[in-house]
């Protein structure tokens, strides 16, 4: 045993990712004295802009939104207590289809080796001993989490280092719950009419079932109950990007009994940690 601490590294694609995917462990854990150090890969250039205008609408300027994204990425970094943020740079690539993916400098166009090589140097520079990340699939398809997925086992290779590695997912129980909540919201929203925001789709919770793995596949269930009002306000911190977050239209209360556990797919290991595991940082303390 030396005496550096223990480090968790959240390696996300955007602003915002960090409280939604992992808002719980990033909050949990730094509170219990673990570092926390947040990489976010790309600038968030394709978020909406002032006054929710859209990427590619008349007014939308992408280096304006990555400036204020950017502070609304510290704003919630703040709020979980993440005691290191680096920031990649990358343009955001955008979703899948979109121009943007093409565009040279985004972050789908840059080779993984130079992504890995520039996270590497990081992980060499912090020594996690734990590293969580999406997987293969981004955990839905974007793009960019596809990339960061990439760049991230990559780096690790590119290392010598062999921290527990885990990727973000959520059962299907979960997923069924959210399915639930995203309906009982549509039928009590507001219609368009009196609410012009875009309100979530029925078909997106039909599209849940595609995703996630089953409960019995999921290596790791982290309890966050009592982060769960953090990560409200850290993504609250995204303000800019409030249309795209239903989980703050649910409020704080529901949040927390939908959103009071995070859960994970352990892909490395050397610590022997018998699963299912209820710590991130089991047979490491």
């Amino acid at each position: 045993m030396t005496d550096r601490p223990l480090t968790l590294m959240a390696v996300h694609a955007h602003p915002d990712d960090e409280a939604t995917g992992t808002g719980g462990v990033l909050a949990r854990y730094a509170a219990e004295g673990i570092r926390t150090v947040l990489v976010t890969c790309t600038d968030g250039g394709c978020g909406d802009g002032p006054g929710g205008v859209k990427p590619g609408d008349p007014g939308h300027d992408p280096a304006a939104v990555a400036s204020m994204r950017r502070r609304e990425l510290e704003a919630s970094c703040e709020v979980l207590g993440v005691t290191d943020l680096e920031t990649l740079d990358y343009a955001d690539s955008g979703m899948i289809g979109w121009p943007s993916n093409e565009a040279p400098g985004s972050f789908w166009q840059t080779p993984v080796e130079k992504g890995a090589a520039r996270l590497a140097e990081l992980m060499r520079h912090y020594r996690p001993d734990v590293v969580v990340t999406y997987d293969e699939n981004g955990f839905y398809g974007h793009p960019d989490h596809i990339q960061a997925h990439r760049i991230t086992m990559a780096a690790l290779e590119m290392t010598e280092l062999t921290p527990k590695v885990y990727w973000t997912t959520m059962p299907h129980s979960m997923l069924r719950r959210f399915g639930e909540a995203m309906r009982e919201f549509h039928e009590d929203a507001p219609q368009p009419d009196q609410e012009p925001e875009r309100q979530p789709d029925p078909a997106e919770a039909d599209a849940m079932a595609e995703i996630g793995l089953p409960d019995d596949e999921v290596t790791t269930w982290v309890d966050t109950t009592a982060f769960s009002g953090r990560k409200f306000d850290a993504l609250a911190a995204h303000a800019s990007q409030g249309d795209n977050i239903f989980f703050l239209k649910m409020g704080k209360e529901r949040f927390g009994d939908l959103m009071g556990t995070e859960t994970f797919v352990r892909v490395q290991d050397s610590t022997g940690a018998a699963l299912p595991e209820k710590d991130l940082f089991a047979g490491l303390r």
